[in-house]
């Protein structure tokens, strides 16, 4: 079993996305072969017919999730006032709308043990944080596509090196809802909402990519860096070490300190020069003593600071796009999936020699996107069929299935068409 299993993603488990643009594919099936006779424009006209209609499908699926998340929206004014009552009501119908589009897209959730064993790995990053999780109501990860790569990590202060193999996630989706105002009981909470100018039940999405999976809690708001106990050793050890002499030198210099500052205060009686002496070395003792302490702690400062940033990078630089802007993106790449599946069950039903059953055309497209693109995707058969069946495109004769020639098709989908548009 690989680090990830069937039901999060493991390497061994094909996707059924096809990482590779629409117009590649159909440039790809013109240029296959089998089309004649001037079918290659007549099929790139049906192309262009189903791209509209699933652009037209899609376009009002994006317009109810742009009106279900308005509410929900962290960059609406601060100060907009929002019934509870109106998000608890909006809360499941958006949330069911997004995970919709998220599976038409071949977004797969990743489970709650994969994103639980993500915390305490690090792999690449070797930095331990703390994630706010009681700030939340809700958080999900949706992931699409993954690869296993090859990292170098060090270790020792570098001077160790190794490689290690760990599991990237292609495209992941972070869908995180602040709790409701009802549910807030902390004034740490409230405080930091205040500061961050976030309403209560907002709902946070953000789209990144290449995201190894040890670094999920990494991509959670608010995350803090803690020192891991080898930094606190590291930095920790050599400073006590170091502390020890100068309070050893500074602690017989003290008692004459005090004995010299209660002579100028006329607490007790005069003061020798030797003890003069001695007072002022034990003021340079005290000095360089904070001196020292206040080095250690900017070391520390600075190595939590390295490690923040480090953080802060990882994040910053694969992250696509977020709340209202990652709708459009997913509803687009959600409609341009749907477009290459209908394509390629269409064109190898139509161009087949002898009628094939679903498995059959399964295993060739499979076959297909292989040889031509070195893509090892798992061709989603069923959900392919079944939209050329719902156009009316497909036909079943037992096992068998056939599809309508490119003439008929054209005309049933412009019939389609116009009929979004009906003239009274």
């Amino acid at each position: 079993m690989t680090a990830v299993d069937s039901q999060s993603g493991g390497a061994s488990e094909r996707d059924r996305f096809i990482p590779v643009r629409k117009a590649d594919i159909l440039d790809a099936l013109i240029a296959h072969g089998r089309l004649r006779d001037g079918a290659a424009e007549s099929f790139r006209l049906l192309a262009r017919l189903l791209g509209a209609i699933y652009h037209y499908e899609y376009f009002d699926r994006l317009e109810t999730l742009r009106n279900d998340y308005f509410y929900f929206n962290p960059d609406l004014p601060h100060d907009m006032a929002v019934d509870p009552a109106v998000l608890a009501g909006a809360h499941d119908e958006m949330v069911e709308t997004l995970v919709g589009v998220l599976q038409k897209a071949d977004f797969v959730e990743v489970s709650s043990d994969d994103v639980a064993r993500s915390h305490r790995e690090h792999p690449v990053l070797r930095v331990e944080v703390e994630i706010p999780t009681d700030d939340y109501r809700e958080v999900r990860f949706f992931r699409r596509g993954h690869h296993r790569a090859t990292v170098e990590t060090t270790r020792w202060f570098g001077l160790r090196k190794r490689e290690v193999e760990i599991d990237v996630y292609d495209h992941l989706v972070l869908m995180v809802m602040v709790k409701p105002q009802g549910e807030i009981n902390s004034k740490r909470l409230r405080r930091h909402l205040a500061k961050s100018r976030l309403r209560p039940g907002t709902i946070l999405i953000k789209y990144f990519r290449d995201v190894a999976r040890s670094d999920l809690g990494m991509l959670f708001p608010d995350v803090r860096v803690v020192l891991s106990l080898f930094d606190k050793l590291s930095l920790g050890l050599p400073g006590i070490a170091g502390g020890i002499p100068l309070l050893l030198k500074l602690l017989p210099a003290v008692s004459v300190l005090f004995v010299v500052i209660a002579a100028y205060l006329g607490i007790s009686g005069t003061v020798h020069e030797d003890e003069a002496k001695e007072a002022l070395a034990a003021v340079s003792a005290v000095v360089a003593l904070g001196g020292y302490l206040m080095r250690q702690w900017l070391k520390y400062r600075h190595q939590s600071l390295k490690y923040q940033k480090e953080v802060s990078d990882n994040v910053y630089f694969r992250n696509i796009n977020n709340n209202a802007g990652a709708l459009d993106y997913l509803v687009g790449s959600a409609e341009e999936q749907e477009c290459k599946e209908a394509f390629l069950a269409y064109y190898f039903l139509a161009t087949a020699q002898v009628p094939l059953t679903q498995d059959a055309l399964e295993s060739e497209v499979e076959d297909w996107l292989k040889e031509r693109f070195g893509v090892a995707a798992e061709f989603e058969v069923t959900g392919a069929l079944a939209k050329l069946e719902r156009l009316t495109l497909l036909h079943r004769d037992g096992d068998t299935l056939a599809v309508l020639p490119i003439a008929d098709a054209l005309k049933v989908l412009d019939r389609r068409w116009a009929g979004f548009f009906p003239v009274p």
